[in-house]
């Protein structure tokens, strides 16, 4: 019995417009222009006779059908990427892609790829950086090494690799650092405290576990990224925030220290891997990683 499946091209035009409720952002990710979109739109609601779209303003919004259609062939084209994704990843010797926090990748991962890669040379390891929300569902990426809260999803395979340890830190190089590092942890509450943009909350989250009043703290510069917030306190511009995993290697160096010690938060750090796509490869990469961070995530000060 013959499918009565509408034009596929018109359905991929369709679903990008939907889902980014833009004809010319659909036209920018299929690399057509927007009449190209337009076109097919029209050809996919004359092949089912009823209408998908509708303009809103300078925009555009869905009909009732428009939105059934849109989640069924989100899906049908997500389940179709993510197969075609396999089968590249079966069909040869492809490296195994692995995105991290660029700040964990450029403070302690770099330092230890010469010997990771010469450990589990099988690996052929491709990093991939990101900053805030990494996807581990990304199917151009076999595996995601992250700090996140339980739970974890059913379709993935988490590899917990330890809890995060938050804390403040400072360089040598601070021009408040005699009178800092020796001092009680309420001294904090008179300084201009450094944070990453993208974590706002994680002094106060530090301040209640340390039993001191959040609303007391005093915020300084954020820094849209960890790493240039770490580069920032390395130089001596303040007192920064970080995971103890990120800053093993100053903690060691003495670049950075950390007078008042970690706190734990409700975090861990893990390897996360689509249970789809779980093979020898990861398990080889979470045992080392696990070995390796050991040290780094012990709740010392």
């Amino acid at each position: 019995m013959p499918r009565d499946i509408p034009p596929l091209n018109a359905l991929l035009a369709f679903e990008a417009a939907a889902r980014l409720l833009s004809v010319s952002k659909a036209g920018n990710e299929l690399h057509v222009t927007h009449g190209a979109i337009s076109r097919q739109i029209r050809v996919l609601e004359s092949s089912l006779g009823i209408a998908l779209i509708e303009k809103d303003g300078r925009g555009i919004k869905l009909t009732d059908s428009g939105v059934l259609l849109r989640d069924a062939s989100a899906a049908a084209f997500d389940r179709v990427r993510n197969a075609c994704a396999e089968i590249r990843h079966r069909s040869g010797n492809l490296p195994f892609v692995l995105a991290c926090p660029g700040s964990l990748l450029a403070r302690w991962f770099i330092p230890r790829l010469d010997k990771l890669n010469q450990e589990l040379p099988q690996l052929r390891l491709q990093l991939t950086a990101g900053e805030g929300e990494l996807d581990p569902r990304n199917p151009n990426v076999d595996a995601t090494l992250c700090f996140a809260a339980p739970p974890w999803p059913d379709d993935m395979l988490v590899h917990d690799l330890g809890a995060e340890y938050i804390g403040a830190v400072l360089s040598p190089r601070y021009a408040n650092y005699a009178s800092l590092v020796d001092a009680p942890i309420s001294s904090l509450l008179h300084e201009p405290l450094m944070y990453p943009a993208s974590r706002p909350q994680a002094w106060a989250q530090w301040a209640q576990a340390n039993q001191l009043p959040g609303d007391s703290l005093q915020l300084g510069t954020a820094f849209e990224h960890l790493y240039y917030l770490l580069e920032a306190a390395t130089a001596g511009l303040g007192v920064a925030i970080a995971p103890k995993q990120v800053v093993a290697d100053d903690l060691a160096a003495r670049r950075l220290e950390a007078p008042w010690g970690f706190v734990q938060t409700n975090a861990r750090l893990s390897l996360w891997v689509p249970r789809a796509r779980a093979d020898q490869r990861c398990a080889l990469l979470a045992d080392w990683l696990g070995k390796a961070l050991d040290v780094a995530i012990q709740p010392k000060s």
